[in-house]
């Protein structure tokens, strides 16, 4: 890998969703980039364009492994912690995949990022505030969960670890670190396999299939371009003040989840009708969701300036136009 003027960012998870984004942001301004990803939800066409690129490394391994997390750290000047088992499919199905990976694995990187005094972002979640359908959502909003027996609130429960964590290294230890809550982030490379549902309704409703909603669909979402997440991401990562806080990144754009179905069916001409699926159905008896999400996110505002540029119908024409490209393809 080459070396540039600019700095050179270690992102865990780099070759999935938001990491595959990020590069392309900072490789276009000069930065370097080293990727450390399993690939378990990672793919290397995300990383494509970038196949000349000598300002780009993509290291094939696991946030686990201490002793490439150590290597990989010492290189960088700027650590980015997004890797992570996601979803709620994938949490519900894999609980100690999930622990394992966002637990043990974030400590490995945050200690390796305080051996070597490199700043660390971390990326959690806003399945932190649980059940607590409050809203808009600050910071400072308790978490409600519900009980440690259903597996959902395990991926919750492990990224409040991994806060915790990152705030005493800094306040304890003097690490730079920034903590970000994504609030359902949306676009193009985002895959549907792992229970994430404007790409899967978005396939469904292009090959003519019922759209799957769970519940009633009266619950609520804001959804935000991966963009717009980029975007902010960078700001904070250029952004001193930014050390030791916690921001949400989220629009305020709300919709319920069948109001969105109907949506995409009108944006992608489809014919495909709703078919409402109880939850105990989908993830089994028990299974815990909350009504209404949506950030406040004057924090990040008020630091940064950062507003969302891209409106909900931008997110589904795009992921519309992706998932149409893809079923064009002869190699998918």
């Amino acid at each position: 890998m080459t070396k540039s003027s600019g700095n050179t960012y270690l992102i865990t998870g780099g070759s999935g969703f938001v990491g595959s984004h990020l590069t392309d942001a900072l490789l276009a301004r000069g930065d370097s980039v080293i990727i450390l990803d399993n690939m378990s939800t990672g793919r290397p066409a995300n990383l494509a364009r970038h196949a000349a690129e000598p300002r780009l490394r993509v290291v094939q391994g696991s946030v686990l492994d201490e002793l490439v997390v150590d290597e990989l750290v010492h290189e960088c000047d700027v650590v980015v912690h997004l890797a992570a088992a996601v979803g709620v499919k994938l949490i519900v199905e894999h609980p100690l995949r999930s622990l394992t990976t966002n637990i043990r694995g974030s400590e490995i990187v945050i200690e390796a990022a305080h051996r070597y005094r490199r700043k660390v972002l971390v990326a959690s979640t806003s399945e932190i505030y649980g059940k607590n359908s409050a809203g808009p959502l600050a910071e400072t909003a308790d978490r409600i969960l519900g009980s440690p027996d259903v597996v959902r609130w395990a991926y919750s429960t492990a990224k409040a670890v991994d806060e915790i964590l990152a705030n005493a290294y800094h306040r304890e230890r003097g690490l730079q670190t920034i903590v970000v809550r994504l609030f359902n982030t949306v676009g193009p490379r985002q895959s549907p396999a792992y229970g994430m549902v404007i790409p899967q309704l978005v396939r469904q409703a292009i090959n003519g299939l019922p759209l799957t909603v769970h519940g009633d669909g009266t619950q609520t979402r804001c959804f935000a371009h991966v963009e717009d997440v980029v975007r902010a991401l960078v700001l904070l990562l250029d952004c001193d003040a930014a050390v030791g806080q916690t921001f949400n990144i989220g629009s305020s754009e709300e919709v319920s989840i069948l109001e969105l179905a109907k949506l995409i069916t009108e944006l992608a001409g489809s014919t495909s009708g709703v078919d409402l699926v109880p939850y105990a159905d989908a993830y089994g008896p028990g299974f815990e969701d909350m009504a209404r999400r949506v950030p406040d996110t004057t924090r990040l505002r008020e630091l940064t300036g950062w507003t969302p540029r891209r409106s909900l119908d931008d997110i589904l024409l795009d992921t519309i136009a992706e998932a149409r490209a893809e079923l064009a393809s002869p190699h998918r």
